[in-house]
């Protein structure tokens, strides 16, 4: 498989004719090539875009290649990304020390050009084939920034010069003052801190101790992160005569002691370890709060996702006691209806029986006179057979006597079925059906009138196991509907039948009939279709729930005139 042109490639080499040669040759192999110097330089590139592949000479001035690939794995930025390694053919243990620090592949420069471009096309194909791309979101790099301090100008320039080769940005300060001022100023910004224990002017050990002290207010001390202290110590560590100070140097807070007379390189590899083990430190600092910052992430969705259950269970909740509140008003409303209903039929039940006993009372008064003056009239009619004139007013008070008997028996017969009408036992007993509904009828005549002739088909047994009044009051409130529904003549049939354990009342008239939209709405409370003023909407929610109290079925249909047909249905259950 071919590179794929403008493939970005690092190229690290401090030799300007090698790293010419090597980057026409990539060039012309289709890759975007960059090229640095040093490695140091290589990992400030490194801050921007990412390269698909970077080739590092292994021997390189301060960094050497295998620390470049080691900086490179510990960073989650640029781990994933391939590392080969150049160097020289002979140097065999060189390839096992670059391999080891995470170098992908180890080439000789002396290598043929085909098997390298193999060997890169080897890598690229992996860095494709990888879960996914870097991390853009983890922690670049950067030049790390040296102070330099020592009292003595010519030794202070020499380390500058010393690290500035390295790769580090390095500051210098003449003395312990100028040191601490620009520590406080910024201790974050520093990564070490040389000073020259032995300079001129200057006391190590408090100098260190006062660092110290810095960097434990910043906050580096206890969490193992701070700048570090390296001071070049007068004698080396295994000198007995400095031993005193190289201790009060470590007690001190110095992190390091490099002995002043080392060699460029010694110094170099020591400040080198320091290093890392603070770059290490912020990377393991790195990766805590990046897995914090996930726990974080995690324990957010958790309670969001709590959150969300939570509100749906309490719109539930809500919506349930919704529906149980509805409820309960729908069950107040019922009861507020029957309760209403009843003390208006206990009233009225009251004030029906005390017009039937007021009216009773004189009523059999006149009957009993009304016998009298019948039977003198009888005695009086033979004594005036001769007076030819008063015949005829004896033959008019008789007649006039038999109408006031007809009338008089006709308000007999109307306050007994008050009197039935208004009795308020709501206990169930046998009740003869035809004759309940020959009472509501009668207690109706005034509204029947002769525009409506009413049809009865009692095929049913006559009695049911009920209670009376509700009975009369189910079937008065439908027959006298029934009656408002015809606007002038017309018909109300009333049928009983008891078939399969029901007794059935059906009463039917030539109305204009209910629609069938409506048919579920009329047995609700205060539904009417009545003008305001006509009708409260209670008759037939009671006439309901009084069928309900019966354990049966009241429905509407249209009838066989074509009108609305009311069909009661109760069962004949054993006991009633």
């Amino acid at each position: 498989m071919p590179i794929p042109p403008g493939t970005p490639v690092l190229l690290v080499e401090d030799s300007e004719t090698q790293a010419l040669q090597m980057r026409r040759w990539l060039e012309a192999q289709g890759c975007a090539v960059s090229r640095t110097a040093t490695a140091e330089l290589a990992l400030e590139a490194l801050n921007g875009e990412l390269p698909a592949l970077v080739i590092a000479d292994y021997h390189l001035p301060g960094m050497n290649g295998d620390e470049l690939a080691r900086q490179l794995r510990l960073n989650s930025r640029t781990r994933a990304i391939p590392v080969l390694m150049l160097t020289e053919a002979r140097e065999g243990d060189l390839e096992r020390q670059g391999l080891e620090s995470g170098a992908d592949a180890y080439v000789p420069k002396s290598a043929d050009r085909d098997l390298l471009l193999l060997r890169i096309r080897a890598l690229l194909r992996r860095r494709a084939a990888a879960v996914g791309p870097a991390d853009p979101g983890g922690g670049g790099f950067r030049r790390a920034r040296m102070l330099v301090v020592d009292g003595e100008a010519a030794g202070r320039a020499a380390l500058a010069a010393l690290l500035g080769r390295e790769g580090y940005a390095v500051e210098e300060a003449a003395s312990a003052a100028a040191a601490l001022e620009a520590v406080a100023a910024a201790p974050a910004a520093w990564d070490c801190v040389v000073l020259n224990a032995a300079g001129p002017g200057l006391d190590g050990a408090a100098l260190c101790a006062r660092l110290n002290a810095l960097r434990a207010a910043a906050g580096g001390e206890g969490e193992g992160v701070g700048f570090q202290i390296v001071a070049l110590a007068p004698e080396g560590p295994e000198d007995g005569a400095g031993r005193g100070l190289l201790a009060s140097l470590f007690e001190a807070g110095a992190d390091e002691l490099v002995p002043a007379r080392a060699e460029a390189r010694v110094l170099g590899l020591r400040l080198r370890a320091a290093l890392r083990r603070k770059l290490l430190q912020e990377e393991e600092r790195r990766g805590a709060a990046e897995l914090r910052a996930r726990a974080l992430s995690v324990q957010r969705a958790q309670a969001e996702a709590a959150a969300a259950q939570a509100k749906a269970a309490l719109a539930e909740a809500l919506a349930r006691a919704n529906d149980e509140l509805a409820e309960a008003n729908r069950q107040l409303k019922d009861t507020q209806t029957k309760l209403v209903q009843a003390a208006k039929m206990a009233s009225l039940g009251e004030l029906v029986a005390g017009i039937a006993h007021e009216i009773n009372n004189p009523l059999a008064f006149i009957l009993a006179h009304q016998g009298t003056v019948e039977r003198l009239l009888g005695q009086l009619r033979p004594m005036l057979e001769e007076n030819a004139a008063a015949r005829p007013l004896v033959e008019r008070c008789g007649e006039r006597v038999r109408s006031m008997s007809l009338g008089l028996r006709r308000i007999q017969d109307l306050v007994l079925n008050l009197r039935k009408f208004s009795r308020q036992d709501d206990a169930f007993q046998r009740v003869n059906v035809p004759d309940a509904i020959d009472t509501v009828l009668a207690l109706l005549a005034h509204k029947l009138g002769d525009r409506i002739t009413v049809q009865r088909d009692y095929a049913a047994v006559p009695e049911l196991r009920c209670s009376p009044a509700l009975l009369n009051q189910v079937v008065m409130n439908i027959i006298s509907n029934a009656a408002d529904a015809i606007a002038g003549h017309g018909t109300i049939t009333i049928a009983t039948r008891s078939e399969a354990g029901q007794y059935r009342i059906a009463i039917s008239d030539t109305g204009p009939g209910v629609p069938e939209a409506l048919r579920e709405r009329i047995f609700e409370p205060f539904f009417t279709t009545k003008p305001v003023g006509a009708g409260t909407g209670l008759g037939l929610a009671i006439a309901y729930n009084v069928i309900q109290a019966h354990d049966g079925t009241i429905s509407v249909g249209q009838g066989p005139a074509g009108g609305a047909c009311f069909t009661i249905g109760v069962p004949m259950q054993q006991g009633r």
